[in-house]
């Protein structure tokens, strides 16, 4: 019964936000790949990033956001969360690393899909001073992957 329950939700979003999103240009296949992955989704909003399609949305009172190509194939996903949050290992991994003098601003846990080697990795922004700001990428095990220059 309860399966049906959550079935007939899924669906009855699917209609509702495929209704809406023709008028944004959200492509069908983008809305029901995303009501199939998180059926729980609250707050859910839709947006045309040009070259893919993002979907903002509250799951479990956490902020998220995924990512579509306009066939609604899945690029990943991300959450923000507190740097407190993240594993010992990653924390090593910054304070080992030559940024571990930088000031922290912000961390977001990123959900991989296969074809960009799936599992999570963890993105942490770091400054120094007013104009140097960085993303730091690093894997699960604390190993920094790749850092990126951020605005």
């Amino acid at each position: 019964m309860l399966r049906h329950r959550v079935l007939c939700l899924a669906i009855s979003v699917c209609i509702s936000v495929a209704a809406s999103a023709q008028l944004g240009k959200i492509p069908v296949a983008v809305t029901v790949a995303f009501a199939k992955q998180y059926v729980a989704a609250q707050q859910v909003s839709y947006k045309d990033n040009l070259s893919e399609y993002s979907v903002q949305f509250m799951l479990d009172s956490n902020k998220m956001i995924a990512y579509y190509n306009s066939k609604g194939v899945w690029k990943g996903s991300e959450k923000d969360i507190a740097f407190e949050e993240l594993s010992t290992e990653v924390k090593d991994g910054l304070a080992k690393s030559k940024y571990a003098d930088w000031k922290v601003s912000g961390a977001t846990v990123l959900y991989l899909s296969e074809k960009a080697g799936g599992g999570e990795q963890y993105r942490v922004k770091v400054v120094k001073g007013d104009i140097q700001k960085k993303y730091l990428y690093f894997n699960r095990m604390g190993r920094l992957v790749r850092d990126a220059i951020t605005l």
